[in-house]
């Protein structure tokens, strides 16, 4: 019987974004690769694709339909692994693999960072602490993201059979990566900038957690002194609106884009001078790794996301998550220091070169699948 795993997310986006290549990998190594999520899209790499209407609020009633064709799915297809992502589609995936488990599936949860954690919102850890902690009772190996998560995991005691860490989900290098003055020159060109204007950019959805405000107050602290300064925000969502009219307010419009959502970042990020990123949590942010991977600094708000990525005057800064005024100071130094940009770019650079390409986290991937694979072999051996 050939060996088959289930990846399961909130939406099916979350796999060609992140997962991909270790599902190529699977499949090479001779697993049947199967995918539950909500969405249409098509996805290489999987032989077979469910759509359960997984609802990205824990409390939509919708999630009961989701959670009652999880479990079908999983009875039916006798899984050896199941692999479970996201916040709601984690918990729906794994109570859904309680039986499976019993019958000797192995089940791996992939936490993209935590909801509670230092700084957390006290509703948070009352809501969604024991709901993951309870959960690591069904789960095999638990996976984290950043050191924090991880060290959480380990105090808190968390009862997963093993828990682990790895860095991120890994940036293609070769995609994003600097370009020379030449390159940024022609795609400033394409892109109606002028090679001496200062291009700030901020990839992420307008929401209340990703806090854009922020940049747009700050950029209106600096619009005096750094008046050739351009806010490129790539990216949707419910407060993009929100975030117009304050830069209306704030009489810095001309010097805002609105770039919605966007896939070309690879030919955005390395036409601009600097990253920033505001976000109040953060797991282990992809958006700011790709930025760094392009040798851009960045700027960015106090999380433990970006605090274990960015390192203060080595590729860049940190700032307090409302604190306007260090943002925009941070802003201003790099506007006008070529010397400074290059040598917080050049390290970003190195950092993601040393533990954060895919390459990296696929092989950190590979030695936890490797020991599930093995159990799988052993299981087949005795029956």
């Amino acid at each position: 019987m050939g060996k088959k795993i289930l990846f399961c997310a909130n939406v099916d986006e979350h796999f060609e974004a992140f997962h991909l290549p270790c599902m190529e990998w699977l499949q090479n190594q001779g697993w049947e690769v199967h995918v539950a999520a909500s969405g249409d899209l098509h996805l290489p790499c999987v032989n077979k694709k469910f759509n359960i209407p997984i609802h990205r609020s824990p409390f939509h009633s919708q999630n009961v339909s989701a959670y009652q064709k999880l479990k079908a799915i999983i009875t039916e297809n006798q899984y050896d692994v199941v692999h479970c992502h996201t916040p709601v589609g984690g918990v729906l995936s794994r109570l859904a693999s309680r039986s499976a488990r019993k019958q000797g599936a192995k089940v791996i949860y992939t936490a993209h960072g935590f909801h509670f954690c230092k700084g957390a919102p006290l509703l948070n850890w009352l809501l969604y602490y024991p709901i993951e902690r309870g959960l690591s009772y069904y789960t095999d190996c638990l996976i984290t993201i950043n050191e924090e998560d991880y060290q959480l995991a380990i105090n808190h005691r968390f009862q997963a059979t093993d828990i682990q860490h790895i860095h991120g989900v890994g940036v293609n290098v070769e995609r994003f990566k600097p370009v020379d003055k030449m390159m940024k020159r022609k795609l400033r060109e394409k892109n109606g900038y002028h090679i001496d204007d200062f291009l700030m950019v901020n990839a992420a959805e307008f929401n209340k957690n990703k806090n854009q405000q922020l940049l747009i107050k700050s950029l209106a602290e600096i619009k005096s002194d750094v008046p050739y300064a351009r806010l490129l925000l790539a990216g949707e969502g419910e407060l993009m609106d929100n975030c117009r009219r304050l830069a209306e307010e704030l009489e810095v419009c001309h010097m805002v884009e609105f770039l919605g959502f966007r896939k070309d970042m690879d030919e955005l990020l390395p036409m601009c001078d600097i990253a920033v990123a505001s976000s109040l949590r953060e797991g282990l942010p992809v958006n700011v790794m790709e930025a760094m991977a392009c040798g851009l600094p960045v700027i960015a708000s106090k999380n433990r996301g970006h605090q274990e990525l960015i390192h203060d005057e080595i590729n860049g800064y940190t700032v307090g998550c409302e604190d306007v005024r260090a943002m925009a100071d941070k802003m201003k130094s790099v506007a006008q220091s070529d010397v400074l940009k290059r040598k917080l770019g050049s390290e970003g650079r190195r950092i993601v070169e040393s533990k954060y390409t895919v390459d990296k986290v696929l092989a950190g991937l590979k030695n936890i699948y490797s020991v599930y694979m093995n159990e799988v072999r052993e299981n087949e051996g005795t029956n």
